[in-house]
């Protein structure tokens, strides 16, 4: 059936045709997109127009007027109706029962509408005092009635648009700086609000707003179908889910993706996260325009007056060769030659990052369509640009999508294709890969004071993640791409290794610090044996907390920084050729000691609460103290079940375990017996912290076997049935067999949820195997935890009897 066909099927059979033929043109294969958009609003023309000759006849004087999205032929599926009934006045009786007659057919059939009726005055009143309605307006188009009518207000509304745009702008302006702040950036989110998130619908919108007040327009080149793809987007949402919503959920990527005929739901998130790019690189440039126009108007009586009437000449200052500022912009200097300049791009932006200045579009796609390609190896200046770019702090990120926006950056790198837009399905991670690798050099452009070679740090953290993309470990991927990459742009080649060997191991240091025992020497010596000397330990440590500050709040902490800065030492110790070769535990500290020698004196545990809101013993503070939660202190007397018993007691007072540290402690000569020392942050699910003398009661009863903790979860579990939510992977736990000479190092990957560790401790206990020394970190929702065991004799166990082990806790995890 033909396009005019289903129109005319609508028109002649009333309601129940027109739903029948909206039915039929929703599920036709071979329409979709602009063309089915479009086909769409046709199709409800035709039925409303039919719906206002039946209710409208022998009254003059009124039209239907359809604005917002409906009014720019743009329907999806769900969309709701934006009607206007317009009219003189003349008839108030004949207006209000023609606006029965219209609205509720389509109250009937279930769409939404948005409608209101007034006269032209009053729509241009209304305008004036709500700026979304003056909005809505700008896309006004005539359905039916009286053609003059609609066409007067339409002549009227762009008249009052243009002639109060200096003021109405900055007001539009504050309204989507709003937005963005409630609803997040689109290009980044894995849920995003395809319409209200910034770089959405609305943003697009509002660029057709600014460019119709005649005072800036936005750069055109690939809006249109930016705009177009989330359009596309937000049907086949439509389609898939049968609602009106504009978040596309993460339970329906999958689905939204095969009605685009897309590869994944990773594929559809890159496709949307690069149209949303595009408008929001739009935007800023169409803003930053505004901007300059309405200030180049403020002072122009002035500078009229001044200048005797004469034209003013804009100041032009310079920044660096062939480079100037103007009007607030990096712009080229009149004697620029792109052509015979290649270096040109690099130092424009580093100019621009170093003077806090937005580069300007014309001079990004001037240099984008002229300037050659970089020579191989780079020559030393283009080097030194793109390390003085990469070390301007914050405005690296603005200088750097610009150069993006026009091709200029897979001109200079192309690995950096592959992760360009590249989500993170990670709740960890606030970024996409590259946002995060250039906000990785924005933090690590605060520690080049503290490395010896601030270049290879910046650099290295630039490519960090580049190995993202392609199959197997990012981190293996990324040395050989970071190899070549780095003599690419010319470093020498003991320059390249320590990049690669940065890239490699960019994540050794907090992993070995968070989940291996430090006291071991196997640990310490294995991390000094992969990065060889203290010049790239140096730089290491820097990469490291670079790339957890740019990760996202839940990557870094007081706690974890002073756990790689221990690490970091005992690591320097050990290439300065310092390092004892048989492990001595760590000097405990005069509480420790306190604890420990009140166990061993009373047979029982003891244990002491404190907030903590001081950085750890040797770190430095930075700023406002960061509060670290609560540290819980055990001292329990050596025995089995302490681990499952405190982790139980813990989880029946629904506290959340940050991190934990369970070593056995030496005590002083003359004192018989032997110590666990449990060393765990803890912070409260909701409500206040239980007592102390609470919680050692319960541990005592859970030791002597006196409270089944089992049972008491499981009680809790089954009166509140969990949620449902986003499905995580599977538990993993693995076996490290070189990890230590001293015990056998099992690692457990988990979604992190309540009576974990006490799940794992129980485990560990009924396979007969002594926990040694236990290291757990949370990461957002995933647990990370590390525990060193060994038999009942103290030995590491064999390899087929420690696999063994590893798969019962597997099991028992996925139960």
């Amino acid at each position: 059936m033909t396009g005019t066909d289903v129109q005319k099927e609508a028109e002649d059979s009333g309601p129940s045709g027109y739903a029948a033929a909206r039915l039929r043109l929703l599920t036709e294969e071979t329409r979709s997109g602009p063309p089915r958009r479009s086909a769409l609003a046709e199709l409800t023309d035709e039925w409303l127009t039919g719906l206002f000759a039946a209710g409208a006849e022998g009254l003059r004087g009124a039209s239907l007027v359809a604005v917002g999205g409906y009014g720019r032929g743009e329907l999806s599926p769900r969309s709701d109706l934006d009607l206007l009934l317009l009219h003189d006045g003349g008839d108030p009786k004949a207006v209000a029962a023609l606006a029965d007659r219209l609205w509720y057919p389509v109250w009937d059939l279930g769409l939404d509408l948005d409608h209101s009726v007034r006269t032209p005055a009053e729509a241009r009143k209304t305008a004036g005092e709500d700026l979304k309605v003056q909005l809505g307006l700008l896309d006004a188009r005539h359905i039916a009635g009286d053609l003059g009518l609609t066409a007067g207000l339409r002549t009227a509304v762009l008249a009052d648009w243009r002639n109060q745009a200096p003021k109405r702008l900055p007001e539009l302006q504050e309204l989507c700086a709003e937005r963005a702040e409630r609803q997040g950036e689109l290009q980044y989110l894995l849920e995003p609000d395809l319409k209200e998130a910034r770089g959405g619908l609305r943003d697009a919108t509002t660029l057709r707003a600014v460019a119709a007040s005649w005072l800036a327009d936005a750069p055109r080149e690939g809006l249109a179908d930016a705009r177009r793809r989330l359009l596309d987007v937000r049907d086949a949402l439509h389609l898939a889910t049968g609602r009106a919503t504009d978040r596309l959920a993460l339970q329906e990527q999958d689905q939204v993706a095969a009605e685009l005929g897309l590869l994944d739901a990773d594929t559809l998130l890159r496709q949307v996260y690069e149209a949303a790019r595009l408008v929001s690189y739009a935007s800023d440039v169409t803003w930053r325009e505004v901007g300059r126009v309405l200030r180049s108007r403020a002072v122009r009586p002035r500078l009229r007056a001044m200048l005797g009437g004469g034209k003013p000449v804009a100041e032009r200052s310079p920044l660096a060769e062939g480079v100037v500022e103007q009007d607030g912009e990096v712009v080229l200097a009149r004697a620029a030659r792109p052509e015979r300049d290649p270096v040109l791009p690099l130092r424009a932006a580093a100019a621009a990052a170093q003077a806090g200045l937005p580069l300007s579009l014309h001079a990004v796609r001037r240099m984008a369509a002229a300037t050659r390609p970089v020579p191989t190896p780079w020559p030393a200046e283009a080097r030194e640009q793109l390390v003085t770019l990469l070390g301007s702090g914050r405005p690296t990120v603005e200088v750097w999508e610009a150069l993006e926006a026009e091709g200029l950056i897979t001109r200079l790198l192309p690995d950096w294709e592959r992760v360009r837009c590249r989500p993170q399905r990670n709740a960890v991670h606030l970024w996409t890969v590259d946002r995060h690798l250039i906000e990785t050099a924005v933090q690590a452009s605060e520690f080049t004071r503290r490395v010896s070679r601030p270049d290879l740090l910046l650099v290295a953290a630039l490519l960090h993640d580049i190995g993202k993309g392609w199959p197997g470990d990012h981190s293996v991927a990324g040395e050989i791409i970071a190899k070549d990459v780095a003599a690419r742009i010319g470093f020498d080649r003991h320059d390249v290794t320590v990049v690669a060997t940065l890239v490699r191991h960019h994540l050794l240091l907090v992993e070995t610090a968070t989940r291996r025992d430090l006291e071991d020497p196997a640990t310490v010596r294995s991390v000094a044996d992969a990065v060889g000397s203290q010049g790239t330990l140096e730089l290491l440590h820097a990469l490291t907390e670079a790339d957890a500050l740019a990760t996202g709040p839940a990557a870094w902490s007081s706690w974890r920084g002073s756990l790689v800065a221990d690490l970091v030492k005992r690591v320097a110790a050990v290439l300065a050729g310092d390092a004892p070769d048989d492990p001595e535990e760590g000097a405990p500290t005069a509480e420790q000691e306190r604890l420990a020698l009140e166990a061993a004196a009373t047979g029982s545990p003891v244990l002491a609460l404190r907030a903590q809101t001081e950085p750890p013993a040797g770190q430095e503070p930075s700023g406002d103290p960061e509060p670290l939660g609560v540290e819980l202190l055990i001292a329990v007397p050596d025995q089995p079940g302490v681990l499952p018993a405190v982790a139980g007691v813990l989880a029946m007072h629904r506290l959340t375990v940050r991190t934990a540290e369970l070593r056995s402690l030496t005590l002083p000569d003359g004192v018989d017996g032997s110590v666990l020392l449990l060393d765990w942050r803890v912070a409260a699910e909701y409500g206040s912290l239980p007592q102390a003398a609470r919680l050692r009661a319960d541990l005592v009863r859970a030791l002597d076997g006196s409270l089944d903790i089992a049972g008491r979860l499981a009680e809790r579990d089954a009166a509140y049935p969990r949620r449902r939510g986003v499905v995580a992977p599977p538990p993993r736990v693995s076996v490290h067999p070189a990890a230590s000479r001293l015990a056998t190092v099992i690692e457990v990957r988990s979604q992190d949820a309540p009576g974990l560790l006490f799940r794992i401790g129980r485990a560990l206990e009924d396979a007969s195997v002594r926990v040694r020394s236990a290291h757990v970190s949370t990461l957002g929702a995933n647990a990370v935890d590390a525990f060193y065991v060994t038999g009942p004799e103290g030995a590491p166990l064999p390899g087929d009897e420690a696999v063994s082990v590893a798969r019962k806790l597997e099991e028992t995890l996925r139960g």
